[in-house]
């Protein structure tokens, strides 16, 4: 297995890095990570919920986007920066309570694009929303000017 990871992290280190965001106000925490994967939970609370009481489709996209993000910051080197191009998700399963789990995996990581796919769990490990996306890779603004 080829290591994706070209920046080494531990997960406090993610968590600490998403203070005073979305991703803390949310209630998302980085759980682990592995040779091709990342993962995060969510809580499904007030903050996440739609008025109907289930979790709302936008909240899962939010996960989805910040895993996939993060995964896509991780597997580039210091010269190259990514931005989101394109998120779809499909909700398969509706959640009330608890908390759900996505883990992110790579599909395509090219020079100038990149491709993640997150799956949503909730705690009976039950689908509850797959999502694709797609980052596009930049050169930092040191690597085209050769300095900042």
């Amino acid at each position: 297995m080829v290591k994706i990871w070209k920046k080494e992290f531990k997960i406090e280190d993610i968590n600490d890095f998403a203070k005073e965001t979305l991703v803390e106000n949310v209630g998302i925490k980085f759980l682990e990570k592995g040779e091709d994967f990342l993962s995060a939970s969510m809580p499904v609370d007030k903050r996440t919920k739609q008025p109907l009481g289930i979790l709302h489709g936008g909240a899962s996209v939010v996960l989805a986007e910040t895993l996939g993000s993060t995964a896509s910051y991780l597997a580039l080197d210091d010269s190259h920066y990514s931005v989101g191009l394109e998120i779809k998700a499909n909700h398969i399963k509706s959640v009330t309570k608890g908390r759900v789990k996505g883990v992110v995996k790579p599909v395509h990581l090219g020079k100038t694009t990149q491709v993640w796919d997150i799956s949503i769990e909730n705690e009976k490990n039950e689908l509850i929303c797959v999502s694709r996306l797609t980052m596009l890779v930049l050169k930092t603004a040191t690597d085209q000017k050769g300095n900042l």
